[in-house]
């Protein structure tokens, strides 16, 4: 049975009036600023940046017993600039977004002086929540739409990332105690949210939108982070839905609806540029992911070191996905990647009740290990894909990968093989990330 899918898409108001100001919270003393009370006009055309941040300079450094709230009211579109609210706060902050909080509209509305890798950034924060039934655009067509940009370069292989650069538009920096829950997140030009180096984070219940095609526009990334839970959302995007890159560890992802569209919940890509990776303990269950180019995927480039262990996807419903189960340890943005000798080891990965249908364009399940370290303990059970069209079954494919299927699967896995000679794990041994913690 597939598991029960998360809660709807959240509806975003449209009122016809916006509501007068005496409607509004006044700053008071139960630590509530709203930031049309410092100036913020919310027209969707004045920039309403200093406001922004004079509000949570407030805020921030209320000494408040409870909770500082930092509000967005209802009925506003308030256009912002790139921003970083900085911490520490002296009390625990809310930014209650219940309206709508827009990026300049495309590079060229871009102040030249400011980077164009990151909009709403949060540094430093500990003890903070992001919410409400608001919506934070990121109008990314204009982004999507620079001919170097990867889906409209004739040349890939000339692809550099200067001229390219567009905003993440959430990124939380270095902080911890973090709750993000309930907003509409859509369009964001690049990442909609990235955690790094962040501890404590609970998402839950959020929609995420960007269309099919969009470039880089994964949902979540988590990088050097660690005790993240993940839950109850909806994510349609045209890149990953979640990513989990190095540093992470204690990664709990349950009841998510990834697609349609986007490259489905991955670990990587790691050890781009020889680099050094290290993830464990991610567990992603109860979740369905339909109609993406991959479902749950492990993805290092050749050349890299370090480990990524105790994985595991259960309960997870596939519905007409490309590559629903794919470990590819020859992942290449070009066509001229060289073979190299050393590769990040891939071990203790567990793949249970793993079912639907794949689009019969690849094999169900890919196992591609790099020809330097095997791919060990790989465990299959209660594994049942079938072809979206036709009658199709195609055989798994298995390179190099070690494991057992525990019980019969569909399509039957005869292609794993058992016990790695002791010379294969040499490398690997020496270069796992045990104690790298």
């Amino acid at each position: 049975m597939p598991p029960t899918p998360p809660p709807g898409p959240i509806d975003t108001p449209s009122p016809s009036l916006p509501p007068s100001p005496s409607d509004e919270p006044e700053v008071d003393n139960n630590g509530v600023f709203n930031v049309r009370k410092f100036g913020a006009v919310g027209d969707g055309v004045t920039d309403d940046t200093e406001a922004f941040k004079t509000t949570w300079d407030t805020s921030c450094s209320n000494a408040n017993d409870t909770v500082s709230v930092l509000f967005v009211p209802y009925g506003y579109t308030f256009m912002i600039q790139s921003t970083i609210f900085t911490g520490p706060c002296r009390s625990y902050q809310s930014f209650q977004v219940d309206g709508t909080i827009i990026t300049p509209d495309g590079p060229e509305s871009w102040p030249s002086n400011i980077s164009k890798r990151q909009w709403l950034v949060f540094y430093r924060v500990n003890g903070m929540a992001l919410k409400g039934a608001g919506v934070i655009d990121g109008r990314g067509q204009k982004w999507w739409d620079l001919p170097c940009k990867p889906h409209r370069a004739v040349n890939k292989s000339a692809i550099v990332a200067g001229p390219c650069d567009s905003p993440i538009t959430l990124r939380f920096f270095m902080s911890s105690n973090l709750t993000v829950e309930g907003l509409k997140i859509q369009n964001s030009p690049q990442f909609h949210f990235r955690f790094d180096g962040c501890q404590g984070v609970h998402v839950d219940s959020l929609h995420i939108t960007a269309p099919p095609l969009s470039p880089n526009t994964d949902g979540i990334h988590i990088e050097n982070s660690n005790s993240v839970t993940i839950y109850n959302s909806i994510i349609s995007n045209g890149d990953d839905c979640v990513s989990i890159g190095s540093g992470s560890y204690d990664v709990d992802i349950r009841n998510l609806t990834c697609g349609p569209g986007g490259h489905g919940i991955s670990i990587g890509s790691l050890g781009n540029h020889n680099s050094h990776a290290c993830v464990s303990n991610i567990t992603v269950r109860d979740s369905i992911i339909k109609y993406s180019d991959n479902g749950v995927r492990i993805k290092t480039w050749q050349g890299g070191s370090g480990s990524v262990s105790g994985v595991t996807f259960d309960n997870i419903h596939m519905e007409s996905v490309r590559n629903p189960i794919i470990i590819d340890q020859y992942y290449c943005m070009t066509k001229d990647c060289g073979n190299k000798t050393s590769a990040v080891f891939v071990s203790d990965i567990a793949y249970q009740g793993i079912k639907g249908t794949y689009d019969i364009r690849s094999p169900p399940m890919h196992f591609g290990c790099s020809d330097a370290i095997p791919c060990t303990n790989l465990t299959l059970s209660d594994i049942e894909l079938l072809p979206a069209k036709g009658e199709i079954v195609l055989d798994p494919f298995c390179w190099n990968a070690y494991g057992i299927a525990e019980e019969l699967s569909i399509p039957p896995v005869w292609c794993l093989m058992s016990d790695p000679p002791p010379t294969a794990l040499q490398g690997a041994l020496v270069d796992k990330c045990g104690g790298s913690r």
